[in-house]
């Protein structure tokens, strides 16, 4: 996935040239899901495990090469039984399928701080188009610790967890079939 993307255009000092390689922090890598239970509240869960890259050159606004991995296995609710629950066939089989990936395809600026990212989740080994909707927090040099170049990310999407071939509790509404994915992330300039 060498080709460019369109990017924000968010940050133009010469401090930022040409393309740069990123690294999302996995220390500042939030990865959270929501979904109906029963109609009574959308049960909010994590995934514990992640990590992603991409290229960003902010002089050609551009973003390129990104992809975000996400351990199945590393689903946590706060409950344990459930959470099995959520690792078996009947949910992720994160022991056949141990990798949620999305790579992104195209970007598509709406504001100097905001985009659509539009790229491909796979999930249960199959591979359906999803849209993020991005928003740039902050650009700027890390204040303490690793005192790196640092973007600051937002994104959200959501998808019909059906349509991957999780059906389990669908059609007698017991769990909702519309997932809400939520990155919130910090990226290194490596």
């Amino acid at each position: 996935m060498g080709a460019v993307l369109g990017g924000f255009g968010l940050v133009t000092t010469s401090a930022w040239a040409a393309p740069e390689s990123y690294r999302i922090d996995p220390e500042h890598f939030s990865i959270g899901f929501m979904v109906d239970h029963l109609g009574f509240q959308n049960q909010l869960g994590m995934f514990l495990e992640g990590e992603g890259s991409f290229t960003y050159d902010a002089d050609a606004a551009a973003v390129s090469d990104l992809r975000v991995e996400i351990e199945a296995d590393s689903v946590f609710t706060n409950h344990k039984r459930r959470d099995r629950h959520l690792r078996s066939p009947d949910f992720l089989n994160s022991k056949e399928f141990p990798k949620i990936i999305f790579t992104g395809t195209e970007v598509e600026k709406t504001s100097d701080t905001t985009g659509l990212v539009h790229g491909e989740l796979e999930l249960l080994g199959q591979t359906r188009p999803v849209t993020l909707e991005v928003t740039l927090n902050r650009a700027a040099v890390y204040p303490f610790g690793h005192e790196q170049e640092t973007l600051g990310i937002s994104a959200r999407t959501s998808f019909l967890r059906s349509a991957f071939g999780m059906a389990y509790a669908v059609d007698n509404g017991l769990v909702g079939d519309e997932v809400e994915l939520i990155l919130e992330f910090e990226a290194i300039k490596q």
